[in-house]
């Protein structure tokens, strides 16, 4: 996990940041700090084959910033490059889902980048709407 998320990492930050990829892969670190400090749920995707493909970290108590209600919080999620389009995300996220509806948690949010026309379109495939968008300015 610490391997592949700290490999993927870039992937996550948008061309209008720009990030040397060492200040990326600390974020990640700390972003992983935070979660094991927290009530998480990790699920990891494997191949007998191939080993691990990829997974998921999920928040359990992290409320939703505006309303305050309960939420299951989708922190990161990566897949191998090489198992990429072969429904490993798909299954990673469905395992997340049925995690957040067995401790009763309604609502799945997670971020990602309008860059990651992929992501956009699993989630989007998945159910996932957007609710709030993150604007930014380069000055």
């Amino acid at each position: 996990m610490l391997d592949l998320g700290s490999r993927t990492s870039v992937d996550s930050v948008s061309s209008l940041r720009e990030a040397p990829e060492a200040f990326v892969v600390e974020s990640y670190r700390n972003l992983l700090a935070y979660a094991f400090a927290r009530k998480y749920v990790l699920e990891i995707a494997e191949s007998a084959l191939e080993g691990p493909l990829g997974f998921v970290l999920m928040l359990e108590d992290l409320p939703d910033e505006v309303t305050g209600m309960p939420q299951a919080f989708i922190a990161y999620m990566a897949v191998e490059p090489d198992a990429r389009r072969r429904g490993v995300g798909a299954t990673l996220l469905a395992a997340a889902e049925e995690r957040a509806r067995a401790r009763g948690l309604g609502v799945v949010s997670l971020m990602v980048t309008e860059e990651n026309a992929a992501a956009r379109e699993l989630y989007a495939q998945a159910g996932y709407r957007t609710e709030r968008r993150l604007l930014c300015k380069t000055l």
